[in-house]
């Protein structure tokens, strides 16, 4: 386990984070100039999130909303529908049409094998939060996430996600880091997967 934690684990995310970005480049341009095409700014979001062993980084997101979104928060802070110190609206009144989509496919995520690729992130991991919101996380959950680099993917979004109680999202990215093997990831690597697939699929019916 600590040879696949300290050797296995990178190499396989710089391998198919540049495989990921080499085949998918042209499907994420299309992402890139729907997004430009239907509303102004910038096709990547940029925010400061916590990382490994505290260091902060720039994640990457397609923007799923409308250019001053953040400016837009407090506004719609009573909307909030997510437990603990994060904020998660599902029908968010900031998106955009095609963000909306983007949020609710997972799509808008894969702009983050820029940070996979560069080391910042992995595949599988606990979620990266903003910085604010990271503070607000009890300590025994705080040290052991930053113990590991976040994730593009983990076992809390393929186990309900913000439905989930705060608490029992910190303990499942607690029991993810204490069992960290290829096996495991790759469990949920393909649970990821199937969710994804049939996110879209709902999502192309219901139009």
């Amino acid at each position: 386990m600590l040879v696949y934690q300290k050797f296995g684990k990178r190499s396989i995310d710089l391998i198919f984070s540049f495989l990921g970005l080499l085949i998918l480049w042209p499907f994420l341009l299309i992402i890139s100039l729907l997004i430009k095409s239907g509303s102004s700014g910038s096709a990547i979001f940029k925010q400061k999130r916590v990382g490994k062993n505290g260091q902060v980084f720039i994640l990457y997101k397609f923007r799923t909303m409308v250019d001053n979104a953040e400016e837009l928060k407090e506004k719609y802070s009573r909307l909030n529908e997510a437990d603990g110190p994060v904020f998660k609206i599902s029908s968010d009144p900031r998106f955009t049409k095609i963000g909306k989509l983007l949020s609710h496919t997972g799509l808008d995520e894969l702009a983050q094998l820029i940070n996979i690729f560069k080391g910042e992130m992995s595949f599988i991991g606990p979620r990266p939060l903003p910085i604010k919101e990271e503070a607000k996380i009890d300590q025994k959950y705080r040290f052991k996430r930053q113990s590991v680099l976040p994730g593009l993917i983990s076992s809390w979004l393929v186990n309900g996600g913000h439905k989930l109680s705060f608490k029992k999202w910190m303990e499942l990215d607690i029991k993810d880091i204490k069992k960290q093997n290829f096996i495991n990831e790759s469990k949920t690597l393909g649970k990821t997967i199937k969710l994804i697939v049939y996110l879209i699929v709902k999502q192309v019916k219901g139009r």
